[in-house]
């Protein structure tokens, strides 16, 4: 599956979930299906994350399942969430950009929550590896410098990392 098509069905099975016709159990099947690639994973953080539905604020538990059982994937991927959305709650708030702002701090929170309830040795690992960046060592100084964030994103996205672990 696209990405577009993965953003597509998230955003109808989310908003049918939060209507109440379609069930955690469901949901999380579906959205399991997403989770078997790259791009169907990366379309379900694109749309669940950010939304105003509160799919990712309540994590239900058949979801949370499927989410853990996807493996390095996700937790890959939440981590990138994390970085992403913490530097660019940085960058709104210098702009004055306060909606953004908040949008990017809901990311940043939901990210932060998830990875709390994913594996954590993998967690372990990926984040250490991404903290590490930070330093300016190892595989994901490539990730950060290609986003070209600056001394205080970086060190916002150290705090978040280790906000993870409190």
């Amino acid at each position: 599956m696209s990405f577009e098509a993965a953003m597509e069905a998230a955003a109808l099975w989310c908003g049918t979930w939060e209507q109440g016709d379609l069930s955690d159990e469901v949901l999380a099947d579906k959205v399991a299906q997403l989770l078997t690639s790259r791009d169907g994973a990366r379309g379900f953080f694109v749309v669940s994350l950010p939304a105003e539905n509160p799919l990712m604020d309540r994590l239900p538990e058949p979801l949370l399942i499927a989410l853990r059982a996807a493996g390095a994937e996700v937790v890959d991927l939440t981590a990138r969430n994390l970085a992403m959305s913490t530097a660019m709650a940085v960058y709104h708030r210098r702009v004055g950009a306060e909606d953004q702002c908040l949008g990017s701090e809901r990311v940043q929170r939901r990210s932060r929550e998830l990875l709390q309830n994913l594996e954590s040795g993998a967690v372990k690992i990926r984040l250490e590896t991404l903290l590490a960046a930070t330093d300016g060592i190892g595989s994901d100084v490539a990730f950060l410098d290609r986003w070209q964030y600056d001394a205080e994103q970086k060190a916002a996205l150290k705090a978040a990392v280790l906000s993870v672990a409190d």
